[in-house]
């Protein structure tokens, strides 16, 4: 058994408090709105995201930052990632080894989280990845599940795979940090192309070529940055891409059908009412293409309709009258 700290109790967080109780490990999950904390201490459940799920006995709602952090052999972080920095920052002084869980590229920097992590903990700091195609609510439900975690410490990723591993639910170790944080970030902007094109109504043809294609961007954007070619076909990014572009649970997936069916992005966020990093990252994933030369046209007119540039319709059509060339 190991004691361990969930940071978020979001969807995600909540639902990986849930998996890694249920495997035994005492589990405390800190969340930074007191009322929301107060109400799962009451109801033995986060009623707020993933509803109808009761807490095993040993996990535990609070509120207490540097208690919970303190008392933890390990620390999980599944927040957004335009907070991942700060809280990096609060969990330096302890020096305890961290998974995250979370997906995205840090705004204003353009930096993935290793990086991130490297700047504000060091170089060679006992961290893993947890990432992959995995729905919060049918991990929480006990659903089968495989995803990935990414190391370059293979023994503490072989540790992080002991800590998670189930009769449901199993991890596949990569050293490609780099690959599966692309693919995990990248796939947001493209599920909300896919729910554009769902939304306006045009099919599994196309939401088949967004993805195959999509996955050309992913896997552009990976080798500029130093992937391995062999993960884009793996969990990290052909799993995670094809999850989030066809299953409703997906929230940026929602986001795209919103507007494809003519709602605007403020409508749509405050219907989710939860990030959408997606619609965050868009403009990250953008910048790290143009400063390594790519052409991500997915992502580009993702961000044109969300910049109120173009409408859905003329995205598309603007996708489709690009000169034509080799796949």
């Amino acid at each position: 058994m190991q004691k361990i700290t969930v940071i978020g109790a979001g969807s995600w967080g909540s639902a990986l408090a849930i998996l890694l109780a249920k495997n035994g490990h005492a589990v405390k999950l800190w969340g930074r709105e007191t009322q929301q904390v107060e109400m799962m201490q009451q109801q033995r459940c986060n009623s707020t995201y993933i509803p109808g799920i009761t807490f095993p006995d040993t996990l535990e709602a609070v509120t207490d930052f540097a208690g919970a952090v303190e008392s933890a052999d390990i620390v999980l972080i599944a927040i957004p990632s335009a907070g991942f920095r700060a809280v990096l920052r609060q969990l330096k002084p302890f020096q305890k080894p961290i998974i995250w869980a979370s997906k995205g590229i840090e705004p204003g920097s353009n930096k993935l989280l290793d990086q991130v992590i490297t700047e504000e903990l060091g170089p060679h700091y006992p961290c893993a990845l947890l990432t992959g195609p995995s729905f919060a609510k049918e991990v929480a439900m006990g659903m089968p599940t495989a995803i990935a975690v990414a190391a370059d410490d293979k023994s503490f990723a072989e540790h992080v795979m002991q800590l998670f591993a189930n009769p449901y639910f199993r991890p596949y170790y990569t050293e490609d940090v780099i690959g599966a944080e692309v693919g995990g970030s990248v796939k947001n902007v493209l599920a909300i192309a896919a729910g554009i094109s769902d939304g306006l109504g045009y099919g599994a043809n196309a939401r088949a070529a967004i993805i195959t294609r999509g996955l050309h961007e992913i896997s552009q954007l990976g080798l500029a940055l130093g992937a391995k070619p062999e993960t884009f076909m793996g969990l990290s990014c052909l799993g995670d891409l094809v999850l989030t572009c066809t299953d409703d649970l997906s929230r940026n997936r929602r986001f795209g059908l919103a507007l494809g069916k003519g709602q605007s992005a403020e409508q749509a966020f405050a219907d989710i009412g939860q990030v959408v990093e997606g619609a965050d990252n868009v403009i990250q994933v953008n910048e790290l293409a143009k400063a390594h030369g790519l052409n991500l046209p997915i992502a580009q007119h993702v961000q044109s309709v969300l910049e109120q540039k173009m409408s859905p319709v003329e995205a598309v059509a603007s996708l489709f009258d690009r000169e034509l060339k080799a796949e």
